[in-house]
């Protein structure tokens, strides 16, 4: 006699039904969630925002720390070129906008708990690397090798076995503490506080990651901290949306308790500059698709000159010389210790 599947597996089968499935185990229906609930929840939300920013003071480099490059004890443009670098990195691998703000985050961390042995040169290269590759360890899925971080333009190539000791230095300095609070920490909290509709979160979002990667290289930049830069930046986003025109630094305080309108005021004015630099249109033009029927002969005959206008591009572009390129010695990672 033969046997069928469900003779077999009927045993492991459930008998439940979608009524009892969908119930709490007593037959009856779960309980919506009631306007009370919701509330509840978004004051634990507002809690957890107002903790984040009692604890962001631990995650900046101090006060006296912009006096530096003031007094030029520090190299302004010195760690105006280190973070453009980083940038270009995180461009080219295509990083998030989060990495190359905590790889400059334990940058300037970094040069205000330990002094380098000079204030520009292939010791800040090297601290650069160690960010931007601590950096991507703590947030993209997928870390280039090492060697293959050292792209666009930087001017001395380091050995692994010297990044990774610069890697530990730097983990040393910040005390292991690399989950650091930074402007992303808020702004999907502030977008939606702005637009709880959620019409416009994803622009607003969007549109201030871009204004504070477009600041990060300035150190008049680090006067303000995360709450104050995400709240600065959420409004310079609101002002290329008509519907959020009339949105000021009144408005951001109201937000979360510890935001101060004195201190976006001059963040936002700080921002506001690059922030229209980069602003994109507001009504791109859209033109209606025409077919246009070409013979085979000419799509034949363009196809051949763009070829060899191409091919002749590629043949007169200039071949990069690699002779610059210049490694660290042993007396220079001594020096580091």
């Amino acid at each position: 006699m033969s046997i069928s599947c469900s003779d077999c597996f009927s045993d492991l089968l459930c008998g439940e039904d979608s009524d009892t499935v969908f119930s709490n185990g007593g037959g009856e229906d779960l309980p919506e969630c009631s306007s009370s609930d919701v509330e509840s929840q978004f004051a634990v939300i507002d809690e957890s925002i107002a903790g984040l920013i009692e604890d962001e003071r631990n995650f900046v480099p101090g006060f006296d720390y912009i006096e530096r490059f003031q007094s030029q004890s520090l190299s302004a443009a010195a760690r105006e070129d280190s973070v453009a670098w980083i940038l270009k990195v995180q461009r080219h691998y295509g990083f998030q906008p989060l990495t190359a703000y905590l790889a400059v985050n334990y940058f300037d961390r970094f040069l205000y708990s330990r002094s380098l042995p000079q204030t520009n040169g292939w010791p800040l290269q090297l601290l650069s690397v160690a960010c931007i590759s601590l950096a991507a360890k703590m947030e993209e899925p997928l870390v280039p090798s090492l060697l293959d971080l050292q792209v666009e333009g930087a001017k001395y190539i380091f050995e692994p076995k010297t990044i990774q000791r610069m890697e530990f230095l730097v983990l040393r300095i910040l005390d292991w503490r690399l989950r650091s609070i930074t402007p992303f920490s808020f702004l999907s909290f502030f977008a939606h506080k702005l637009d709880s509709v959620g019409s416009f979160t994803a622009f607003l979002i969007s549109r201030a990651s871009e204004i504070i990667l477009s600041n990060i290289q300035e150190a008049s930049f680090l006067e303000y901290w995360p709450s104050c830069i995400a709240a600065a930046t959420i409004l310079c986003a609101a002002n290329d949306l008509p519907n959020f025109s009339l949105v000021n630094a009144e408005h951001a305080e109201s937000w979360c308790d510890g935001l101060r309108k004195e201190k976006i005021v001059g963040c936002y004015e700080l921002v506001q500059k690059y922030a229209i630099a980069l602003r994109p249109r507001r009504f791109p033009r859209v033109y209606p698709q025409v077919r246009v029927m070409t013979r085979a002969s000419t799509v034949a005959s363009s196809d051949s000159s763009s070829s060899s206008s191409s091919s002749s591009t590629s043949y007169k572009r200039r071949k990069l010389s690699n002779s610059w390129w210049s490694s660290t010695t042993d007396d220079d990672r001594a020096s580091l210790d």
